[in-house]
């Protein structure tokens, strides 16, 4: 019989570091990629299209069971509009101040960046517009909160005009927002969207705008709302969210009622540090629209 091998001093096992270390990374990846999808609204179906990986082994990473190459991390995150640099460092995603400091930076010419070092430096801060003072209002969160009926009345109010985004987005590209999705992904919408609203901007000294419920969780779009405009955050129960949607005569989530609820519980989770960001927050669960339309001037008035 052949005799084994005894292991010598220097061939005993090493520590098992290497693999607990992989093991945390992957746990790491595998949140990484369930968040940033849940922030952007999209399936994991919709991801695993987008990106050409395959559902399985895309289900296999949001577990962190999954092994995947650079290659394949590059596709999830262009898919996904997310940096590549985030899905692959070990770190945990910034903090969203740091994210939206980043974005506001990317903006300012060579000039513009020396200053605001000398400034931070000299620990001050770089003088923005008062937020009473600025001529746009914009209204984030989800669908069903209430935002259009909001936006409207407001801009009656003010007597200025008002914008969905959304429809600013299919009007200028000529294609409905499923067909741009389609055609573009992820991050082809988030750039149009980001542009329309430049556009707004660009043509009108004040208006009222309605955004998108994924437009927040885009760092740029969100760093320029926060400094050309006075965002509120309009919100309402998970459960409220979800009849009034189907009021509105979509009924899809009728048919998977449960799952559908999970999704939005989910989705209202992963976006809510981006829409606590706004400067004011406008709660409409169990109120008419008249009341809340009442609490938004009050809160408006104070600032």
């Amino acid at each position: 019989m052949p005799t084994k091998k005894r292991r010598t001093a220097g061939s005993r096992a090493k520590p098992r570091r290497a693999d607990s270390e992989g093991a945390a990374y992957l746990r790491t990846l595998a949140d990484k990629i369930r968040d940033a999808r849940a922030q952007r609204g999209m399936t994991r179906n919709a991801l695993a299209a987008d990106s050409g990986v395959s559902l399985r082994f895309l289900a296999q990473l949001e577990v962190g069971q999954g092994n995947p190459s650079i290659l394949v991390l590059r596709r999830i995150a262009a898919a996904m509009g997310f940096p590549p640099g985030d899905l692959l460092s070990d770190e945990p995603p910034p903090a969203i101040d740091r994210m939206l400091l980043i974005q506001m930076l990317k903006r300012l010419s060579d000039d513009d960046l020396s200053k605001a070092r000398r400034l931070l430096t000299q620990h001050l801060r770089l003088e923005a517009v008062s937020d009473t003072n600025k001529p746009y209002v914009t209204l984030i969160g989800l669908r069903g909160a209430g935002k259009t009926t909001l936006g409207r009345r407001l801009a009656e109010e003010r007597g200025v005009p008002f914008y969905e985004l959304d429809r600013e987005v299919e009007r200028e590209y000529g294609a409905t927002i499923g067909e741009i999705l389609q055609l573009h992904g992820q991050p082809g919408y988030r750039r149009f969207e980001l542009e329309s609203l430049q556009a707004i901007m660009s043509r009108n000294p004040a208006a009222v705008i309605e955004t998108g419920g994924g437009l927040a969780a885009d760092p740029e779009t969100l760093a320029l709302l926060l400094e050309r405009s006075l965002a509120v955050w309009v919100r309402a129960s998970p459960e409220e969210h979800m009849q009034r949607v189907i009021d509105q005569g979509d009924l899809r989530p009728m048919a998977r009622s449960r799952e559908a609820m999970r999704e939005l519980k989910d989705i209202l989770k992963a976006r809510e540090p981006f829409y606590r960001q706004a400067q004011l927050h406008l709660t409409t669960s169990g109120r008419t629209a008249d009341q809340s339309f009442q609490e938004l001037l009050g809160l408006l008035a104070r600032g």
